[in-house]
């Protein structure tokens, strides 16, 4: 059994490594998939609500909730598969949540790549809910606010996404088909 949390800031990479674990057969859960599902739940339009139901969440039942209820899914995968991906840890209680449930079997992974990279990926990506709504500063706040750079510390594994997007993809292919969770993949830059 192996869980693979993926951490980043924003248009870092972390969807694209959940895109390739999903095309090796790798069920993926999308903590944001959570929220967007809560958002639903309460009659709101995710695009337009995601990151105020995020805070209402945490505000409601801890800083740990969207792992807590990542839980019961992540324990529904590892019934017909050996490895989960788990897309977008946004902070250390979370990361802390996932630890304690799956033990060493748990790796993160901080998925990193410059801002002003980030910044126009987001752009060209044409993602709903990335430019129409919540400015990339104030994102970027929010989620240090969940405490996203105490969960990047805490990561087992960098992979820095600064090269072409097939060097990306064989850095995260090299971190699936690894052995030990915990192995390390080389910067994917010379």
């Amino acid at each position: 059994m192996r869980v693979i949390g993926t951490v980043g800031m924003p248009g870092s990479g972390k969807s694209e490594a959940a895109t390739v674990a999903a095309n090796a057969g790798i069920p993926v859960l999308v903590m944001g998939d959570v929220i967007r599902q809560e958002c639903r739940d309460r009659g709101l339009d995710p695009a337009q609500h995601h990151g105020r139901i995020a805070q209402a969440l945490r505000d409601e039942h801890g800083p740990g909730a969207i792992a807590h209820q990542s839980l019961p899914i992540i324990e529904d995968h590892l019934t017909d598969a050996t490895t989960v991906l788990v897309d977008g840890i946004r902070s250390d209680v979370e990361v802390t949540t996932f630890r304690d449930a799956f033990g060493d079997d748990f790796t993160l992974v901080h998925v990193s790549a410059p801002r002003e990279l980030r910044k126009a990926r987001i752009e060209d990506r044409d993602r709903p809910g990335d430019t129409d709504g919540e400015p990339l500063d104030a994102r970027e706040d929010r989620e240090r606010g969940f405490g996203m750079d105490d969960a990047i510390d805490l990561a087992d594994v960098r992979i820095e996404n600064t090269d072409s997007l097939d060097a990306f993809h064989d850095a995260v292919r090299d971190l699936l088909a690894a052995d030990t969770p915990h192995t390390e993949v080389p910067d994917n830059h010379d």
